[in-house]
């Protein structure tokens, strides 16, 4: 059997596309760990948003808790102010019951018109309602502080001025001086729970912010290791390859190995078997020499 030896020029081929395809699977494993890394500081940035958010969260609830608080007694001293004006309103009518006179009655119809535009006015300033409502409440002031000051004007020019003293008046007036005092503390912490509503809703509009750029980091994040593991795949798909060629590779110098073996124990027992022919033909020529029969059957 002839010894197969593969051709010097194709050899050289395969080697050089086995070493291309050793520096492909290097790059592939280069670039999967490279973007491994990538994906590690994105899912670090993602998750310090997620920290930093429930610490922002605890201050949201705690400027939430305030703003309620102040709410609260807001309400109660809204509450309190409204039974106080409700009560004055209620002796002013009693009163007018007893005077007639509207010019008597003209201070206290002033008082009561004071505070029914403050009460406008404050409805205006507390109450969420939409343009039309608010159009119509405006209409409701401006028609009230008219008649207010027409009022005044009134009192002015009749040089009327009431001097009750009575019981009533007295009661009415210093109704109407709590009522004041308690809307006093309506307005402050209305105020004060505007600014915290205010830093309330920086709060959340934070924590949305923050939770818009960690889903975005996070979506990254899957794209990154996705494309890591492309690489890998493809790298393990280029290492599969290089070992089946070097597996080949090996087969093939084994079973050219095993061929050489072969023909050099086929070679050596050929050189034997010549080398024993010619011995027995010297011994014949030495025979026929010496005179003796040669045999021919061996």
């Amino acid at each position: 059997m002839p010894l197969v030896v593969e051709d010097g020029s194709k050899k050289r081929e395969q080697q050089e596309q086995l070493k291309n395809a050793e520096k492909k699977y290097q790059s592939l494993i280069g670039k999967r760990n490279e973007l491994n890394d990538i994906a590690k500081l994105v899912r670090e940035e993602r998750n310090m948003l997620n920290e930093k958010r429930k610490e922002t969260t605890e201050q949201m609830k705690k400027k939430k808790e305030e703003r309620d608080r102040l709410v609260s007694k807001m309400r109660q001293h809204k509450e309190i102010r409204n039974k106080l004006q409700q009560q004055a309103k209620e002796l002013i009518k009693a009163k007018q019951k007893r005077k007639g006179d509207v010019i008597r009655n003209l201070p206290l119809r002033i008082e009561e018109l004071k505070a029914d535009v403050q009460m406008l006015e404050y409805k205006q300033e507390t109450v969420p309602m939409n343009t039309k409502k608010e159009n119509e409440l405006i209409d409701q002031i401006k028609v009230k502080r008219e008649e207010y000051n027409k009022g005044k004007k009134q009192l002015e020019k009749q040089q009327l001025i009431e001097t009750d003293l009575s019981d009533t008046d007295n009661a009415i007036t210093e109704l109407f001086k709590k009522a004041d005092e308690e809307h006093e503390k309506v307005q402050k912490y209305y105020n004060e729970s505007q600014k915290k509503h205010e830093e309330y809703m920086k709060f959340v509009m934070e924590i949305s912010a923050s939770i818009n750029e960690s889903n975005k980091k996070h979506q990254k994040y899957v794209e990154i290791r996705e494309e890591a593991q492309r690489h890998h795949e493809k790298a393990m798909e280029m290492l599969s390859k290089i070992m089946s060629v070097k597996k080949e590779r090996r087969e093939r110098w084994q079973e050219s190995k095993e061929i050489l073996r072969n023909q050099n124990i086929k070679a050596q027992k050929e050189l034997f078997d010549k080398e024993k022919l010619a011995d027995a033909a010297d011994e014949s020529v030495d025979a026929l020499k010496k005179g003796k029969k040669i045999s021919l059957s061996g």
